[in-house]
């Protein structure tokens, strides 16, 4: 980790912080999905840096990874309960941050997005040199079973690296055995998911998120211009609405032959039961010599 790495995570970080902070705010009952991710996606440009992923805000039941597409015309609602998911880079050097929304009247889901912060905050104060993957871990399971909810099992955090969005270690939302230990010098993003369920999510639904895991291969009918501008993003997560400027048919054909060659993944909604509520709350951090700095916060 040199000074000019560094440099470029804590940009990062702020940039991603300030969105979501904005975003926090935007959320509102009639607001269009769509609106508040295309618009932090402009703030992230704004201000000089790349999404690093798109912007993902995801409802109720919905845990992650529900990205607008360029013609989703969903709003939120009443009574919701709200993720949003942000990413930023600088020259690849990526900031991750999320934060969860109560648009209840009655303030119904607070204590559920409170647990999630809550097992943040517990997770952060366990951050060491050395210290085991699964002892984070249990830190945010006894937190949020305290609450009275559940921490989502099949999500962790992670590490994150220049243009890795998911890196080693995996940190884990309960108390897991083996797994690896955290490393002075690192940067990490932790993220605690709590529910009202059993904790569990499946994909379910149609993705909009995509990332290239291996170079292409040569294939009739793929668009050249189309082609180069996903791998422009050098293996960061894109999504359609990022290729408006094409002709959409040609996007599709594209992303589609990709995906069937084994080049681009998809990355459909992750999905807890019909009913189920989820709550996100994650910060980008640096585990340096003097202890950790939250670069997102």
């Amino acid at each position: 980790m040199d000074d000019y790495a560094l440099d470029c995570f804590r940009r990062a970080g702020r940039i991603a912080s300030e969105c979501r902070e904005w975003a926090r705010d935007a959320i509102r009952p009639g607001v269009k999905v769509r609106t508040v991710l295309e618009t932090i996606e402009g703030m992230i440009r704004e201000r000089g840096a790349q999404p690093a992923f798109p912007a993902q805000s995801s409802r109720n039941s919905v845990a992650a990874h529900y990205c607008s597409s360029p013609e989703d015309e969903m709003t939120y609602e009443e009574g919701d309960c709200v993720k949003v998911d942000i990413g930023v880079h600088v020259d690849g050097y990526i900031g991750d941050t999320a934060t969860s929304v109560d648009l209840s009247t009655d303030g119904r889901w607070t204590p559920l997005v409170r647990a999630s912060a809550d097992a943040l905050a517990a997770a952060i104060a366990t951050v060491g040199d050395g210290v085991p993957v699964g002892e984070v871990g249990a830190a945010i399971e006894r937190t949020i079973t305290a609450a009275g909810f559940e921490p989502v099992r099949n999500l962790t955090g992670h590490g994150l690296a220049r243009w890795k969005v998911h890196t080693s270690p995996q940190i884990p939302n309960y108390a897991e055995r083996g797994g690896g230990h955290l490393k002075a010098g690192t940067v990490m993003a932790i993220e605690p998911f709590a529910c009202t369920g059993r904790g569990f999510i499946r994909e379910r639904g149609k993705a909009e998120v995509f990332m290239m895991v291996r170079p292409p291969k040569r294939a009739r009918g793929l668009d050249k211009d189309v082609l180069a501008a996903i791998q422009s993003w050098r293996g960061l997560p894109i999504a359609r609405r990022y290729f408006n400027d094409f002709e959409p048919d040609a996007v599709d054909d594209t992303l589609g032959k990709l995906a069937r060659q084994g080049s681009l993944m998809r990355y459909p909604p992750l999905v807890e039961e019909e009913g189920v509520m989820v709550t996100q709350t994650e910060h980008s951090m640096f585990l340096g010599p003097d202890g950790v700095e939250i670069l997102t916060a």
